[in-house]
């Protein structure tokens, strides 16, 4: 009998028990499942006149997304999910506990739940107005669907202002889509990237009374409704024919629509907007998008000059491959600028307009197309603009592209462009492609192309004549690479045409009296103040420990300097060859280098006199980046290599370390150079080397102008830097109150107190906006990415007030705490009688590029000793 009992039990427990749906309530230690609950819904509940349902449910015809809804149970139409972004398969189980509602996998793996409620749930109810409840033993509501809407609203529920709604993906993907229907104080609206397309009160079948505020908007028999006072006043109001059973939904198509239900027919009572090609994305990205008045869905296009991207890509990309869309630096898989030679705009021509125009003031008024273009070209996030011939207007089009909108009935003068990327153009794919075209090679090229193989030998031989004088530079310096040679004899009587004057050893030794002034010192040598016979005032670098790296910076010294004139870069008077000895002769600068004038005792240098010189280094540096015949990158910028002459004008020197780059180049160097505390972050890790490196560098040259203290010096902060005026301890602090300022700058552009980082010399002589602008250029600088850093010529544009400063990247910033931490761990040695050298591991792998990595390399790559070149 027992042996009968238990098989029994045994065979039932293997038979599937299927639930079955209850009514309006359901209580803690429920579960529910699609697997468990087979009726064509997956429904486990309903309201007590069974006009709503709830249900795991799959909206598609794959049975394979499953989601808890609230469903109107005559139409089947969904008014409500919870899990949209995490669904679950058919075995994904709903719990009902005391602390809400959870939903997971069969694993166990989490995918939705409730938030913490404030009580014991005692019961889970659905309304007949399809409003899920959790109640409390005394009947109070602890959470309800209502105040949690996703895409739709029904009768009897409010989406109050501060609330939204989202459109889903798809009819068959509940997972969160582009658009957002947004409530505020004042109208109804929809979104696309936080940009307003449409409003309720546009439309002309809206009655507006604009003397109250909205505080709620609902869908009931009669129509659409804002209302304000607790709902005694109507503030917009679309009337609509009366039905019984009305909702609103923000479609997956960007349209608000207000649908009834009457038996299983469904009408479309309002849509807004009602044109779909008013919706940003309505033909994809960069799509044209022509409105069909005999249809409810546009036609869609790509521009001239564009066609649809592979891969079934429903956006349109430039026709010739080498032409590549930017991707904005918001976004996580932002395009690196580097890799690409330039940047051009295409344009879309007129007769195109944008939905932003119509909701969004110009970026800038009154100004042309070429400066239009430019302050699209210094914002990363910037990815084409639209621009008004007559007004002067210029719109950008930020973070990302929607469609176009083709106006058929509107001529005004609104061009667009889009910028692109230029790089090298993409090869055949494969070798069929390179054999067909080779079958179809027209017989006459067999016959022209080799008489154009001797032309361009012809213009190949031209064009090696016209570089043969770099070349011969090349062989000079070999030349100077081994003066103990005997050709090093033939140095002593080279010239070069059109460089600096050649002096002789023996006059530079008597105009600075054999050496006797020295007014500056080097990784390399000294600089010594001297006299010509006419009377000049030249400074004078004399070389010591040339090496062979020394010799090769002697030279391009003078091949660089002696080729650019900028009055803003010190000019080289001369040079030296003689036997052993390198000389350079520049102009003199009587006030010294801006170290000794910002660090040392001088008078304090006021605000205006900074501004100045922060303008003249930019501008020098932009001249080197953006003036010459070749892109010039510095590699040194520093405090030590600023000179400063009368009224305090800023001269660039020390181009020793220079690179000279083709317009479209981008080079790796194979040893580090630069000094500490002003290297960026790729030198440390192998990338690629480029105008960008001096920008970070010119960043913390702007930051130590502000403060008026070296970012790296080990200083306390003053008394009005103490807990007491920044509240909680700020990371930039050690335990002894030592500050590594670029962090303490972050920091406090985080809490907007700029005052606290200027100069306390300058006791209280600058506002606050001026040194906003300052930090904002400087933070903006010292990006760890380099493609995210302005150009030279964009900062002398922000010094100037030419164009904003654009706001400093976060994200790109957080590494200057991994800096701060390793400057005070360095710190907190020395303050213990140690050396910050002892503080620094061999050098770091440098194949790592996070953010991490770099910061733990950057004080242990470099020795506290300078490694820049002759000064």
């Amino acid at each position: 009998m027992e042996f009968i009992l238990f098989f029994l039990i045994l065979s039932l427990s293997s038979i599937p028990v299927f639930g079955f749906t209850l009514t309006e309530f359901v209580y803690p230690n429920f579960t529910a499942s699609n697997f468990q609950f087979v009726d064509s819904t997956g429904s486990f509940l309903v309201s007590r006149n069974g006009t709503f349902k709830a249900a795991i449910f799959n909206p598609g015809p794959e049975q394979v997304n499953f989601y808890l809804c609230v469903i109107h149970a005559e139409s089947n139409t969904i008014i409500w999910s919870a899990n949209g972004d995490a669904p679950v398969s058919t075995s994904g189980i709903m719990r009902l506990t005391k602390n809400g509602i959870s939903i997971t996998e069969k694993d166990g793996s989490f995918k939705w739940s409730t938030p913490p409620l404030k009580l014991a749930v005692y019961a889970m109810q659905l309304t007949e107005v399809g409003n899920l409840l959790l109640l409390d033993q005394f009947n109070g509501t602890l959470w309800q669907s209502f105040n949690n809407p996703t895409d739709t609203i029904v009768i009897g529920q409010k989406l109050r202002v501060g609330m939204m709604l989202s459109s889903a993906i798809a009819g068959d993907d509940l997972s969160t889509g582009r658009y957002r229907l947004s409530l505020t104080t004042s109208d109804a609206m929809l979104q696309w990237q936080g940009l307003t397309y449409w409003k309720l009160s546009m439309e002309t079948k809206a009655y507006t009374n604009s003397n109250y505020a909205v505080e709620y908007m609902s869908v009931n028999q009669t129509g659409l409704y804002l209302f304000g006072q607790g709902g005694s006043v109507v503030v917009i109001m679309v009337n609509l024919l009366q039905s019984t059973f009305r909702i609103a939904k923000l479609d997956g198509s960007g349209q608000l629509i207000v649908i009834s239900f009457v038996g299983s027919d469904i009408k479309r009572d309002f849509v807004g907007p009602v044109d779909g090609c008013r919706v940003p994305y309505a033909c994809g990205g960069l799509g044209v998008c022509t409105s069909d008045v005999l249809s409810d869905n546009p036609k869609c296009s790509c521009p001239a000059n564009f066609n649809l991207g592979s891969h079934n890509s429903s956006s349109c990309v430039p026709s010739d491959s080498s032409y590549s869309l930017p991707v904005s630096c918001h976004s996580t898989n932002h395009s690196n600028l580097s890799n690409y030679s330039s940047m051009l705009y295409i344009g879309l021509g007129y007769g195109m307009d944008y939905f932003t125009t119509d909701f969004t003031k110009p970026f800038r008024d009154g100004v042309n197309l070429s400066i239009c273009q430019n302050l699209c070209s210094v914002d990363c996030s910037c990815l084409g603009i639209f621009y008004a011939n007559l007004s002067g207007s210029c719109y950008k089009l930020e973070d990302e592209i929607g469609s176009i909108m083709l106006r058929t009935s509107r001529n005004d003068d609104l061009l667009g462009f889009v910028k692109t990327l230029v790089g090298v153009s993409t090869t055949l794919e494969n070798n069929d492609n390179f054999d067909q075209e080779a079958e179809d090679f027209p017989l006459v090229a067999i016959v022209i192309l080799p008489f154009t193989g001797i032309f361009l030998l012809m213009a190949l031989g031209f064009i090696l004549w016209i570089r043969s004088r770099p070349q011969r530079m090349g062989k000079i310096e070999s030349k100077i690479s081994q003066p103990s040679s005997p050709s090093s004899e033939n140095l002593d009587a080279f010239s070069i045409p059109g460089l600096p004057v050649r002096f002789q050893y023996k006059q530079l030794k008597a105009a600075t009296d054999n050496f006797k002034t020295q007014i500056g010192t080097g990784g390399f040598g000294a600089v010594y103040k001297g006299v010509l016979p006419d009377n000049t005032v030249v400074a004078v670098k004399k070389i010591i420990n040339l090496g062979i790296q020394g010799q090769r910076d002697f030279c391009t010294e003078i091949a660089i300097i002696g080729n650019i004139h900028h009055i803003n870069l010190v000019k080289l008077k001369g040079f030296c060859a003689q036997g052993r000895q390198r000389l350079l002769v520049y102009e003199y600068m009587n006030r010294g280098s801006l170290d000794r004038t910002l660090f040392g005792h001088a008078p304090v240098l006021e605000w205006q006199e900074r501004v100045e010189i922060a303008l003249g280094s930019a501008r020098g540096l932009a001249y080197l980046h953006s003036g010459c015949e070749q892109k010039i990158v510095h590699c040194d910028v520093k405090p030590e290599n600023i000179l400063l002459h009368d009224n305090f004008q800023a001269k660039i020197s020390d181009f020793g370390l220079s690179k000279l780059l083709n317009r479209e180049e981008s080079s790796l160097f194979t040893t580090m150079r630069g000094t500490r505390g002003y290297l960026a972050p790729e030198w440390l890790t192998s990338s690629a080397i480029s105008d960008k490196t001096d920008v970070y560098s010119f960043g913390m040259v702007l930051l130590e102008i502000v403060s008026g203290r070296k970012n790296c010096s080990l200083r306390t902060l003053s008394h009005s830097l103490d807990d007491s005026a920044t509240g909680d301890h700020s990371s930039s602090l050690s335990a002894q109150g030592l500050v590594y300022f670029p962090l303490f700058a972050l920091e406090m552009h985080e809490q907007g107190r700029y005052l606290e980082l200027a100069d306390p010399k300058l006791e209280g002589r600058v506002s606050g906006g001026d040194v906003e602008k300052f930090v904002r250029i400087a933070l903006c600088c010292v990006h760890e990415e380099p493609c995210l850093r302005p150009t030279m010529v964009s900062v002398v544009s922000m010094l100037e007030g030419e164009i904003p400063p654009t706001a400093p990247r976060m994200e790109s910033l957080n590494f200057l705490r991994f800096y701060g931490r390793r400057f005070s761990e360095a710190s907190n040695v020395e303050e213990a009688g140690g050396q910050i050298d002892a503080m620094l591991y061999p050098q770091a792998n440098t194949s790592h590029t996070t953010s991490r990595s770099i910061s733990n390399a950057y004080f242990s790559y470099i020795s506290s000793q300078q490694i820049s070149g002759p000064r």
